[in-house]
């Protein structure tokens, strides 16, 4: 009997070598395929032990560029925050890393896709969204919803028991109590001790990020370009450092922001699937770009237009959250915000210190900003007797409003 193929979206780590080694026994011929989103893993450790647990071939694909170009920067220029704090670092990553899933799948003639996701979690919803819009004829094979999965793996000793007995190598060392998901724009800490709300996480949590408190007595100033609303340049010119590739830009600034101890968040925030999750998370510089792009903004942008899309930002945020990339409502937010950002020109002068980011000031060639119109000094061709006839037309609605409630109250 023929094999039917599945391409498994592999990390490396202990559920998804179990899986895969499942889904052998299920008689599938597993692909398996690392997605490198800049997560901090050894990519030829991982291919190797997925061929020795039996997969027929491995893929390790590099999609740094495509996250921060196509991903991380069109949700700074939406100024996409969910729930007012979160930067969507991971549900950024997802429809990335399924998008180049599906196209391994076309690739190579096969018929299924599975992933390690719970069927607790966002990420089972991102991924099979993704999913089914880019192939609607696609098979999703979930094990983690599968009962017969369920029945056999009901915790971890189940599955270690499982990885002795199929000879599958567990790396030696202590397993941190929670667990972690690490990509180029942040790396988030759940689960495990961190379920309990009320624990405050000490440094030990933090792999990325210096805790405030510990870092540098000194600030570190740098200027970032933006065109368009894409950042294009960032420049620290006391290191003689310019950096303009969109992978550089985006690495360097997690480095100056993590030694700034800059992008640390805690907080429970809502499922999709309707449960409420505690969070850690650590942005260094996605937290730099998002306040930076803010910025430039209110030099170069029309309100009224700032007004429209930030009702959109929120929306934007939320449907990157639920997993909903590549939806008709997202083609349509997207290019909103595109066209919001033609004119979002110009750089920012920045100062980071001990996890706070200062803006010390901005010039724009798209400036909207007069001098002279907002100087309480000099007349600069506004009468300031206009305001007159512009207050009383606003307050009629309040008094007619007044004057029906004192009506009642008489």
């Amino acid at each position: 009997m023929k094999k039917e193929k599945i391409v498994l979206a592999y990390s490396g780590g202990l559920d998804t070598s179990i899986i895969l080694k499942w889904l052998i026994g299920k008689n599938f011929e597993v692909i398996a395929y690392i997605a490198d989103v800049g997560q901090e893993d050894d990519f030829e450790e991982a291919r190797n032990k997925a061929l020795e647990i039996g997969a027929s071939k491995v893929y390790i694909e590099d999609l740094k560029y495509e996250l921060v170009k196509e991903y991380i920067f069109p949700a700074i220029q939406a100024n996409a925050v969910y729930e007012s704090r979160y930067l969507l670092g991971t549900a950024l990553a997802r429809p990335a890393i399924a998008k180049r899933q599906i196209e391994i799948a076309k690739e190579e003639g096969a018929s299924y896709v599975s992933h390690g996701s719970t069927g607790k979690g966002n990420d089972q919803v991102r991924f099979e969204l993704a999913y089914y819009a880019l192939n609607p004829s696609i098979k999703v094979f979930a094990p983690w919803k599968e009962q017969e999965f369920l029945n056999e793996f009901k915790g971890r000793p189940d599955m270690l028991t499982y990885a002795k007995k199929h000879n599958i190598p567990v790396k030696a060392s202590t397993k941190k109590p929670f667990s972690e998901d690490d990509n180029l724009m942040h790396i988030s800490h759940e689960a495990g001790i961190l379920e309990d709300p009320s624990y405050s996480p000490g440094e030990e949590i933090f792999s990325r990020i210096v805790l405030p408190k510990n870092a540098p007595d000194r600030e570190t100033a740098i200027e970032i370009d933006f065109r368009d609303g894409i950042p294009v340049k960032v420049t620290n010119s006391s290191e003689k450092t310019i950096k303009t590739d969109p992978v550089e830009l985006f690495t360097y600034l997690n480095k100056i922001g993590s030694e700034n101890g800059i992008g640390i968040l805690d907080m429970v925030e809502n499922r999709y699937v309707g449960i409420k999750s505690r969070g850690v998370y650590e942005t260094p510089g996605a937290t730099i770009l998002h306040l930076a792009h803010l910025d430039i903004e209110g030099i170069a942008m029309d309100r009224e237009v700032m007004r429209l899309r930030n009702m959109l930002s929120p929306q934007f945020a939320e449907i990157v959250y639920n997993g909903y990339w590549f939806s008709p409502e997202m083609e349509f937010l997207m290019a909103a915000v595109k066209k919001s950002q033609e004119l979002i020109n110009g750089k920012v002068f920045l100062s980071l210190y001990k996890g706070n980011v200062f803006v010390k000031g901005r010039v724009s060639p798209s400036s909207l900003y007069d001098e002279d119109l907002s100087s309480m000094d000099i007349e600069g061709g506004f009468d300031q007797k206009d305001s007159e006839g512009f207050i009383k037309i606003n307050a009629i609605r309040l008094m007619a409003h007044n004057a029906i409630a004192r009506k009642k109250s008489n």
